[in-house]
């Protein structure tokens, strides 16, 4: 019997250790997106954030000031659940991270009126992951709307 294809991101190989590490840390990244020091902590030092309005937040001072001030508006009412579709490492301590992301709204109708139209309900996420001391963490975040066909 032939053997057959295996998805990278969930074959048993030495790769496995690796592969944990990211679903941990994109989960960890999605349990924490309200805690800013604990969502912070999983980033690097110079990560880059581009998020579903397309603003670019370089850096970890400035991702702190964004999402410190996302946080105090209706915006930390949208939440989002992230699923991993495929790893591809670049390199042993590099990792291009695709997912899809599922975007929940419970802004009330004010705040929606006040923030300009619902986001979409589905996007696409790609994250740049990289093993710092043994560490993984994300560099680099992007996240792009699925139109509407």
């Amino acid at each position: 019997m032939p053997a057959q294809p295996t998805d990278p991101a969930t074959a048993a190989d030495p790769d496995d250790d690796r592969i944990t590490a990211i679903h941990q840390l994109v989960e960890q990244a999605q349990r924490h997106q309200s805690d800013l020091e604990k969502f912070l902590d999983l980033h690097t030092d110079d990560a880059s954030i581009v998020n579903l309005a397309g603003r670019r937040v370089l850096g970890k001072t400035a991702i702190h000031d964004a999402m410190r001030q996302a946080l105090q508006t209706p915006l930390a009412d949208v939440i989002t659940n992230a699923n991993i579709d495929h790893i591809h490492f670049v390199r042993p301590d590099v990792a291009i991270v695709s997912c899809t992301k599922q975007v929940v709204d419970r802004r009330d109708e004010t705040s929606r009126d006040a923030l300009g139209p619902n986001p979409p309900s589905t996007t696409r996420l790609t994250y740049v992951a990289v093993e710092e001391h043994g560490r993984w963490r994300i560099t680099a975040a992007q996240t792009t709307p699925i139109m509407a066909a």
